[in-house]
């Protein structure tokens, strides 16, 4: 049978697994392997030549039983309405595994920003604003920055938001710059997560991160703060790669050179020649693998050719259930997704709580508690799989839905049978 790498099914097959471990019956399920709200919006925007040019955009809510949704908005050609409600599947369960009162969102626009002027990229931004206004809100839906969004465009759809609604921002949005009630530490919190998770994985392997090998396939915005982090940590970083190839250094690579050389999207490898493919370096010799690109990039496939110790996933999506299976059979160390990638919206929620209460922290604070949370969040998902015999992914679904499942059952939303 063909492995299957649909995003969205996939999850639902996950997610289904949970759901039946904790005990809950198929009206569970049915309430949450879709979104309960999503949003389909066209949006006119006119063009630098003159012309107008209508885009398509998204608004997935998965659920908003334990408290407002949450999620990133994406602006990129690729963007489907199917990897939509999947990511706001899957912040519902980041959101559950670090245990914040959201459930899941996820928003995105088709258009290549690569390609788009400022003034085109501002007025599609408050164009996309105008079209989710009536389901988004502080209270309600909290977008935040994803691919090819940053905080410029945060900043420009919190200023559209407050056209309409003069009294709720800042809290709207998060990912904001610092002066318009922006966090500390916002930025790279994705890729200070996934450092966290590696340290704590690699200290169950009885890893020593000093001169750990590691290898981070994807060199963008999380790929390439990892990098710099891990460097940083004392671990030799032998292989990185970009869209176009990948760099091998069995000695490790110079971090603060690539960093320096990389372009905006994150591309390096084009500047030299010794390269070697993707499909290599995923298959490279190393103690720590880190998949921090695209989706379904380890597979039935190569799964048996890993010869790293320890996978961390900080990409979407990097490893199929079926090359799952494979790697926690082989006894590598398999850290998900879900799990590996929540710093981002875990700061976010810091960010929200100090808009909300007015009052800001200093970085330091803010690292401390992310700390904390990535760190009971591993030891949590950790537990259940050991305890429960199941690979982390499993487990990691388990910790995430549980919360909105629970909050499900006490709204009266889905009742439990009683036989």
């Amino acid at each position: 049978m063909a492995e299957n790498l649909n995003l969205f099914t996939s999850t639902q097959d996950v997610i289904k697994d949970a759901l039946n471990k904790l005990g809950y019956d198929e009206a569970m399920y049915e309430l949450l392997k879709e979104p309960l709200r999503m949003l389909t919006v066209r949006i006119p925007v006119k063009m630098d030549d003159g012309t107008t040019k209508v885009f398509t955009g998204y608004r997935a809510q998965h659920n908003d039983a334990v408290g407002p949704t949450k999620g990133g908005v994406r602006f990129h050609p690729m963007v489907s309405e199917q990897e939509v409600k999947a990511l706001s599947m899957w912040m519902t369960l980041k959101c559950g595994i670090v245990d914040l009162p959201y459930g899941g969102g996820k928003g995105g626009i088709i258009c290549d920003p690569r390609q788009m002027s400022m003034g085109e990229l501002e007025r599609l931004s408050r164009g996309y604003v105008r079209a989710v206004s009536q389901i988004v809100g502080p209270t309600k839906d909290i977008p935040a920055p994803d691919v090819f969004t940053n905080a410029q465009i945060m900043a420009w759809m919190m200023d559209e938001y407050r056209r309409m609604d003069e009294f709720n921002p800042p809290g709207f949005i998060t990912g904001k710059p610092i002066v318009l009630g922006g966090s500390q530490g916002r930025d790279r919190a994705t890729a200070e997560g996934v450092t966290i998770v590696i340290q704590e994985a690699a200290k169950k392997r009885g890893i020593d991160i000093q001169g750990a090998r590691v290898v981070i396939q994807g060199f963008g915005n999380a790929g390439s703060f990892l990098a710099k982090f891990m460097s940083d940590l004392g671990a030799k970083v032998i292989g990185i790669s970009d869209a176009y190839g990948a760099l091998h250094d069995p000695n490790g690579l110079d971090i603060d050179y690539l960093l320096d050389r990389r372009d905006s999207f994150g591309t390096v490898t084009t500047l030299f020649e010794n390269t070697i493919s993707n499909k290599e370096l995923l298959e490279l010799d190393c103690d720590i693998l880190v998949p921090a690109a695209i989706e379904n990039q380890i597979t039935a496939e190569n799964a048996h050719h890993i010869k790293a110790n320890i996978v961390v996933e900080a990409a979407n999506g990097p490893t199929t259930a079926e090359a799952t299976k494979i790697l926690t059979e082989r006894g590598i160390l398999l850290v998900p997704d879900v799990l590996a990638s929540a710093g981002g919206v875990t700061v976010s929620y810091f960010e929200w709580v100090q808009n909300n209460q007015g009052y800001y922290w200093t970085e330091e604070e803010v690292r401390e508690k992310l700390y904390r949370k990535m760190v009971d969040a591993f030891e949590n998902v950790y537990t259940t799989a050991t305890n429960r015999n199941i690979n982390m992914r499993l487990a990691a679904y388990m910790v995430g839905v549980r919360r909105t499942a629970e909050a499900s059952r006490f709204r009266g939303w889905v009742y439990l049978s009683l036989y």
